[in-house]
């Protein structure tokens, strides 16, 4: 099926509640068909997405800067483990490795890694679906402050349908594999529960 990365928070202090979340999302895209990529962390949210992920079959990748590598937090049970330089190195063979991303709950790091992807959509660079899962509420304020600067025309409002955005992970997966499945350039559109991509102007 298709390679889908997975943006998510590696602190080790959540709630239960969040490391759940991941573990669905690996547990339903490796019954689904599909590959997890990761940012390769064996530890909170991101540890628990690949482990879901191959607790139910599923074959995982990560891609890991070297930096993460020397604090001991590599996911050393991924299937493949991929080895970066720096930061940005991970960020980019991330996207080129993958076929779509779901962004879960996280903190700087996961809205860097979302931008990134979200960014380089708008620019034409790459035309791969974007999901934001964004259970409770949790990307509320982000989602209306973009649609502010949409108002503003900070944003163009095609930006904004490149982003889709789910509230459970059967409907995120849906979301991917149903863009996948149609044709790559036809508008994303949206739906009950489902918004779309924002981009920079």
């Amino acid at each position: 099926m298709a390679n889908i990365c997975v943006f998510c928070a590696s602190s080790t202090t959540l709630e239960q509640r969040w490391l759940d979340l991941a573990t669905e999302t690996g547990r339903i895209l490796a019954e689904r068909g599909h590959t997890l990529v990761s940012g390769g962390g064996s530890v909170g949210m991101m540890g628990a997405v690949g482990d879901g992920a191959r607790a139910a079959g599923g074959h995982t990748l990560g891609i890991i800067a070297q930096c993460l590598v020397d604090l001991e937090v590599a996911d050393h049970d991924s299937d493949e483990l991929l080895v970066t330089g720096d930061m940005s190195a991970r960020k980019t063979v991330m996207i080129d490795r993958s076929d779509a991303f779901i962004t879960l709950p996280g903190g700087l790091g996961t809205l860097d890694e979302l931008f990134e992807v979200w960014t380089t959509a708008t620019l034409d660079v790459h035309r791969k679906p974007i999901v934001l899962l964004d259970p409770d509420g949790f990307y509320d304020g982000l989602t209306r402050w973009l649609g502010g600067l949409v108002d503003r025309k900070f944003v163009r409002p095609a930006a904004m349908e490149l982003l889709l955005v789910a509230r459970t992970v059967p409907e995120a997966v849906d979301l991917i594999d149903n863009a996948l499945a149609g044709p790559r350039d036809a508008p994303s559109g949206t739906a009950s529960g489902t918004a779309s991509p924002a981009e920079g102007a």
